[in-house]
């Protein structure tokens, strides 16, 4: 199992705000929001979480089919995205379950370009003795609790398989989330961060007077998400559409993941981004002082390596992204900003503290968000 950092862990959200970086108002929603429920397939419980954070901060919140809609005072300005879908089970029969992401997406139809399926065999055994909990998807209503004691991937369904001790009772079409709370170390944020974390980002950027969009995607792990964007640009957007999606970046383990702060994408395996707003954020970053690395000059360079040593080349990813300007015909562009972590769709994926603030310092940027309104708007 990827190792995380070091230092004592702790759930309180609270810690002494100047020690670990972060500010106190955006760790207390990340803590909120983390522990409500959004398996891949049933987010909309979560959604209405979303909806309430997001008005309470002045928002306006539109709902669409696999959508959910926060839009400020100027909300051409600009557009970021986020997904919010996590792993999690799904009940397909008398005390049987799935994997959501592979029954979501309809596994069999996948092409083998996404990180979390590459990933899957590595994981497989990272699962067994991790607390569940069942949850109705619309309302979050509680359905019990229960405890995996084995996982497994079924050759015939091509899936990974779940035995749960104590959720016997539950019937098909029941979600099953993983039971998490936020943890904080001395260098990193710690918890099943792919991808509320940069979903709490977003919320938090309506507090320090964001006035944009943002998207919040459901069901990303399923492949699915880029579709719900697509069909509301083409019924709402206008001749240049640029788009930012936030996401997690994995590297295989703490050390690599803090070699840079934050990661940029000149393309993935679907599509070239955007290189003029790439470059955008690449000279923010500068400004900043903040390292950067692009994810995939360094996928290309490692393959490099493994072919010579006779090692399959790794993919260079499948993002939201490249899905949406592959399938747009030029309606949609933009490119990615992303936070590296180790230990990547599991329960203790780690964020290192530092990409986490230089994350918020560089949208803040990006946004116009000046000093004196993001301290006003932290401190209120």
């Amino acid at each position: 199992m990827t190792k995380g950092p070091s230092g004592e862990q702790s759930g309180n959200a609270q810690r002494d705000e100047q020690a670990v970086g972060l500010p106190t108002g955006f760790l207390e929603l990340l803590s909120r929001l983390i522990r409500q429920p959004s398996v891949v397939g049933a987010e909309h419980s979560f959604f209405r979480v979303l909806q309430r954070e997001l008005e309470e901060r002045g928002a306006q919140v539109t709902w669409y089919e696999g959508l959910l809609v926060a839009r400020g005072n100027q909300p051409d300005s600009l557009m970021l995205s986020a997904h919010i879908d996590r792993h999690g089970l799904i009940c397909t029969g008398p005390n049987e379950f799935q994997y959501a992401a592979f029954v979501a997406g309809s596994r069999s139809d996948l092409l083998g370009n996404s990180v979390g399926e590459q990933l899957m065999k590595k994981i497989v055994d990272r699962f067994s003795a991790e607390y569940v909990y069942a949850y109705e998807p619309w309302s979050g209503m509680y359905r019990g609790r229960g405890e995996i004691t084995r996982a497994y991937i079924c050759e015939y369904r091509n899936n990974l398989i779940f035995e749960v001790e104590g959720l016997e009772h539950l019937v098909a079409g029941t979600p099953v989330a993983f039971a998490d709370t936020l943890k904080i170390t001395d260098e990193a944020l710690v918890g099943q961060l792919d991808n509320v974390l940069t979903a709490a980002v977003l919320v938090y950027l309506f507090e320090l007077g964001f006035t944009g969009t943002v998207f919040f995607t459901s069901q990303e792990e399923a492949g699915k998400s880029w579709r719900y964007l697509l069909e509301w640009f083409r019924r709402f957007g206008n001749s240049s559409n640029q788009l930012i999606v936030v996401d997690t970046s994995p590297y295989p383990d703490f050390q690599s993941a803090s070699q840079q702060q934050l990661v940029l994408r000149n393309k993935d395996a679907n599509a070239l981004f955007n290189p003029q707003l790439t470059q955008k954020l690449a000279t923010l970053c500068e400004q900043r002082g903040v390292n950067i690395q692009m994810k995939d000059a360094y996928v290309e360079a490692l393959n490099v390596r493994l072919r010579a040593e006779g090692e399959d080349p790794r993919s260079l990813g499948s993002t939201e992204m490249g899905r949406i300007i592959s399938a747009s015909n030029g309606l949609v562009d933009g490119t990615t900003l992303q936070i590296p972590t180790s230990g990547y769709h599991t329960m203790s994926e780690s964020a290192p503290l530092s990409s986490v603030k230089a994350f918020i310092d560089i949208l803040s940027d990006l946004a116009r968000l000046g000093e004196p309104q993001r301290h006003k708007a932290a401190t209120a």
